[in-house]
């Protein structure tokens, strides 16, 4: 190889310099984007990892430095993949040693609290020592799988936005087939864990463990081929495209890709939407329907059996919610890929957006909302326990009370308990109303703003093929690009489109801006008002692709809103399918859960009042029975072991919430996939009317059976 001269080096560096930045200026690779895309991995992988996995990072780490208990290789293998997959800095001896130290800890816990219960309070019952020990045992198993449930979730998150990954890359690869700059402009326009996927691919390059794009990409591809394999062969049909020479072809095989995904899209969630029905069902009848309809029996058990409602509590606010949880899970961890239209509205830039809607400006006082929520929780939540705050701090206290007593505590064998009145246990329904109202207020400041402006996004979206249709057939009538935005938003007047493209083109006519500035433009851009990825990269398509001429840019346009058509006519048929599954859904946790824990409240209250009345009437009777017969039958109605009503309404309402609260997650991952914004929306909704529902029907049950209970305990008394 022959020496370059000083000189000539120096001229080739000076413009090579020159032609750096020049290309450095294109829309669709701009330094700093490839910065973070690829150079800052680790410091975006650290962002885009939510506090959750970050904590179960740390707390992994800590138990493997105590115990660091290796499983065997055929168990850590897949957990060793999860863990790769969802990029997590742990090892799977690290998963192994923290479910075996909670184990243990659990155990430990069980065992302390039976020699409290013996050797401090004299009481001989084991189930609450059992409870803990049992659950430490049962909970090796799945917390040492943790990182497959991880990696689940991420799959199912991911799968959410492959039609539009491979959409985005389609996008791009029709005017530049270059494969790592498409890449890179997918990852920039999708939401995560997706763009961390495409990142990492990318960042395997640049440090050297993989020599070209491709071989990353494969490796990559492996991991989905088992779940999604329309994804897979999308993928490698456009890598088929970067190699194709003839033009007309490799624009027939990208093609092909998208049609592929599509296709493969429908079909697997035409699969999941038949199978999913029975499964559904059964989780609502052994999740809702009989442990609810099976506190009915619970006052008889409490009198017969001694069951506390501490132990209720262990096994309907504790155990079922988590049977309940699982089950859904399995059933969620089934679905296949999906489509979701909403934006990536949980990056730091629409944290901000969030923060800016609900008020939160630059020195000025704000309350957040998790303050505001956590404030009402304890204020009514103190007021539905006023009952047993009165009666500790004054114990005689009582009351007459809709034709009953407010407290109604009574006496037996020097054990007092209760309280057993209708007063109190109507108080009681503060206590669900207070945890429903502060949820719901919470999830509704941080979502109302936002959803309100991702709806109108969607609305300009559905609206935005059309009007890129308009766009390319003007431009390929020869038009120039900078007069074609006022046409299009007189046509589209009253419109999210019309307005888009008319803010577009006051910014060009009225500021003199170009059409990239008029777009993004941090202070003016239209773009910043409409936060939709999908407009955001078709207008980076229209600027890269109207620099190489009008004619350019309306093939690429016209294909583009081909392509939406496309998306949107599939999103419907999916729509289709999962309505009668959504609709069924949806009306167990608006109607049929609030109204049967309603009903049952209500008649666990009445047999609780009758025996309760029985046991009263007979204890008053039993001292002149000379025969002992009334005295025998009044041990079966022990006042001491009754579980008071106002206890089993809070057990009950709790158990509700956490329904409503696993439905509604459940609800809106069989249609919206792993949608976080639609996620809390909802559950603002549910959680506040499922549980106002449930308060009115168990308030009026509550009255009337109470007053039926009345009348039956005194004529079950006259009539001995």
């Amino acid at each position: 190889m022959y020496p370059i001269d000083p000189n000539i080096k120096k001229i080739m560096d000076k413009y090579g310099e020159k032609i750096d930045q020049s290309v450095s200026t294109n829309i669709m690779d701009k330094p700093s984007q490839q910065q973070v895309f690829s150079k800052e991995y680790m410091v975006f992988r650290d962002e885009a990892l939510n506090l959750s996995n970050t904590f179960y990072e740390r707390a992994c780490n800590f138990a493997e430095n105590m115990l660091h208990i290796q499983p065997k290789t055929e168990e850590a293998a897949p957990i060793d993949k999860a863990i790769k997959s969802t990029h997590l800095n742990i090892t799977s001896a690290g998963a192994y040693s923290l479910a075996t130290l909670v184990m243990i800890l659990s155990i430990l816990l069980g065992v302390f609290i039976g020699l409290i219960n013996y050797f401090l309070l004299g009481n001989t019952s084991l189930f609450v020592p059992a409870f803990f020990v049992l659950a430490g045992v049962l909970a090796l198993k799945p917390l040492s799988k943790f990182p497959l449930h991880l990696d689940d979730r991420r799959r199912l998150q991911a799968s959410n936005q492959m039609v539009m990954c491979i959409l985005y890359v389609v996008m791009y690869l029709r005017h530049t087939s270059n494969l790592e700059h498409a890449l890179k402009f997918a990852g920039e326009h999708i939401g995560n864990p997706l763009a961390l996927d495409l990142r990492k691919v990318v960042w395997d390059v640049e440090t050297q463990k993989y020599s070209t794009i491709k071989e990353s990409l494969d490796n990559y591809l492996e991991d989905w081929s088992e779940h999604n394999l329309a994804f897979v062969e999308s993928f490698h049909l456009i890598e088929s495209s970067i190699v194709e020479g003839d033009p007309k072809r490799r624009l027939e095989i990208l093609e092909k890709a998208l049609e592929v995904m599509l296709e493969g899209t429908y079909e697997s969630m035409l699969h999941f939407a038949q199978n999913i029905k029975s499964p559904i069902t059964t989780l609502h009848m052994l999740g809702v329907i009989l442990p609810i309809l099976g506190l009915i029996i619970l006052p008889l058990l409490g009198s017969f059996l001694g069951v506390k409602w501490y132990q209720l509590a262990l096994v309907y606010n504790i155990t079922l919610p988590l049977i309940v949880y699982f089950m859904g899970y399995r059933i969620m961890s089934k679905r296949p890929v999906g489509y979701s239209q909403g934006g990536n509205f949980e990056t730091p830039q629409y944290e901000k957006l969030r923060l800016f809607q609900i008020g939160k400006e630059p020195n000025v006082s704000y309350i957040e909302p998790k303050n505001i929520a956590i404030a009402l929780v304890f204020l009514f939540v103190v007021i539905g326990f006023m009952p047993i705050i009165l009666h500790y701090v004054s114990p005689g206290f009582d009351m007459e009370l809709l034709g009953g007593k407010l407290l109604d505590y009574r006496t037996e064998d020097d054990v007092t308990v209760g309280p057993f009145g209708l007063g109190a246990t109507l108080f009681s329904l503060l206590i669900p109303f207070g945890i429903a109202f502060g949820l719901s207020t919470y999830y509704k400041i941080r979502s109302k703003k936002l959803i309100e402006i991702r709806n109108k996004t969607k609305d300009l979206e559905k609206e935005f093929q059309g009007a890129l249709f308009q766009v390319g057939n003007r431009l390929g009538g020869g038009f120039p690009a900078e007069m074609i935005f006022g046409d299009v938003a007189q046509n589209l007047t009253g419109t999210p489109t019309g307005e888009f493209f008319d803010i577009v083109d006051k910014n060009i006519r009225s500021l003199g801006m170009n059409i990239e500035q008029a777009v993004f433009d941090e202070k003016v851009g239209a773009i910043h008002k409409f936060p939709s990825s999908l407009i955001e990269s078709s207008m980076k398509v229209l600027v890269e692709t109207a620099k190489k001429g009008p004619m350019v840019a309306a093939k690429a346009l016209m294909s583009i809103s081909m392509y939406l058509d496309r998306i949107n006519k599939v999103n419907e048929r999916l729509k289709d399918l999962l309505a009668e599954i959504s609709s069924s859904m949806k009306a167990q946790i608006s109607f049929l859960s609030p109204v049967i824990s309603g009903i049952v409240v209500g008649i666990g209250s009445m047999i609780t009042a009758i025996i309760g009345g029985l046991g009263s009437a007979l204890e008053g009777q039993a001292v002149e029975d000379s025969a002992g017969g009334i005295s025998e039958l009044t041990k079966m109605f022990n006042i001491k072991d009754l579980i008071p009503p106002f206890f089993l309404q809070v057990v009950v309402s709790i158990y509700l919430i956490q329904i409503v609260y696993i439905l509604t997650i459940m609800s809106n991952g069989i249609e919206s996939g792993v949608d976080k914004l639609n996620e809390e929306y909802m559950l603002g909704k549910n959680l506040y009317k499922s549980v106002m529902f449930y308060l009115i029907v168990a308030a009026l049950t509550m009255i009337a059976f109470n007053y039926l209970a009345v009348m039956i305990a005194e004529g079950a008394v006259s009539g001995l």
